[in-house]
């Protein structure tokens, strides 16, 4: 039922990036929202844009978007500097703010035709495409109601089909899921991968670290204006030196912490971080270690445990690692620039 909705570009076939970003600079006033953001997203691909408010991610979509000039640096969306020709970089983008901007007045077919009228589409034209995007985002049924009745999700849902009417090659999603109830971001998360799995080239910024876990090909770490770390979700998370096993021992176990980290032997990483906590051992183990191996390890060298368990870390353990914060825990820049 999914119809799809972008073209191929050419440039995934040279594994040619689709938007680069060099050195962005932006300030307003005395606050400085960019100091030098660089990126790139490869066709077909997801790049999450992950920071809390403030870092300055809602600026780089700006200026990627045309909405902005940066005060230095450059973008390219298809080749196309975003400064130089702007004309030609909207042709091949689609937005979806934070908030849906969808007019309230009018049904979810009109919205979506009178968009493809702005893209100079004929009447028959943007009403077959009008058709195409309710059908395949699911609001068929709920095309023909004002839209002032709408749900969050479904408002959300029709302002990612109204960025879509002209077949962007590449789609901006602005924290998508800011104000959906945790079904709708559930929703709104399997629709942004049916996107992806119909070739759409895809910048995603959120704050939600579970969400660019989840949903990004590669991760961007923004700060205060800042990129400070960048790669795979995996690749990041492994940077903390993988998983961590929490060991409860027995009060008469006359165990202690040396004891532990010789019995687990090779599961150990021995750069590894190790925190003692209320009788709770908390060591760094290689990722992939199970729950089985550690209490293996330990009754082979007699230790008794109350409790054994792994957790593998989080993107937001990386953040904080990286930041010293977590992502909940920042100065509202952005919002006071915007």
């Amino acid at each position: 039922m999914f119809v799809t909705f972008v073209e191929q570009t050419s440039l995934r076939e040279f594994h040619m990036p689709v938007v680069r970003a060099e050195g962005l600079q932006k300030r307003f006033g005395e606050v400085k929202a960019l100091c030098g953001v660089d990126f790139e997203v490869e066709a077909g691909t997801v790049l999450g844009v992950l920071g809390p408010n403030g870092a300055g991610k809602t600026t780089s979509v700006r200026i990627l978007t045309t909405l902005l000039r940066p005060d230095g640096g450059r973008a390219f969306i298809d080749g196309i500097d975003v400064t130089e020709k702007p004309w030609r970089v909207r042709a091949r983008i689609g937005l979806t703010g934070q908030y849906a901007a969808v007019d309230e007045r009018l049904t979810a077919r009109e919205n979506l035709e009178l968009v493809g009228r702005f893209f100079r589409m004929s009447k028959g034209t943007a009403k077959v495409r009008a058709g195409e995007l309710l059908s395949g985002l699911d609001l068929d049924d709920a095309g023909d109601r004002v839209v002032k009745g709408f749900s969050g999700g479904m408002r959300r849902r029709l302002d990612i089909a109204m960025s879509l009417v002209a077949r962007p090659k590449v789609l901006f999603l602005d924290e998508p899921t800011t104000g959906l109830d945790p079904r709708s971001r559930l929703g709104m998360w399997d629709l942004i991968d049916a996107l992806v799995a119909q070739g759409t080239t895809t910048v995603l910024t959120t704050q939600y670290l579970e969400e660019a876990d989840r949903l990004a090909d590669h991760v961007v770490v923004v700060d205060r204006g800042s990129v400070i770390a960048r790669g795979k979700p995996a690749e990041l998370k492994a940077d903390l030196g993988g998983d961590r096993v929490y060991v409860t021992l027995a009060p008469d176990a006359g165990r202690h912490v040396g004891d532990v980290i010789t019995a687990l032997g090779e599961l150990a990483v021995p750069s590894g971080r190790i925190e003692t906590a209320d009788g709770e051992l908390n060591v760094a183990v290689r990722s992939g270690t199970t729950t089985p191996q550690v209490v293996h390890a330990l009754d082979a060298a007699g230790i008794a445990a109350l409790d054994v368990r792994i957790e593998r870390p989080t993107l937001d353990d990386v953040f904080l690692e990286l930041t010293g914060h977590s992502a909940s825990d920042n100065d509202d820049m952005e919002g006071a620039v915007r």
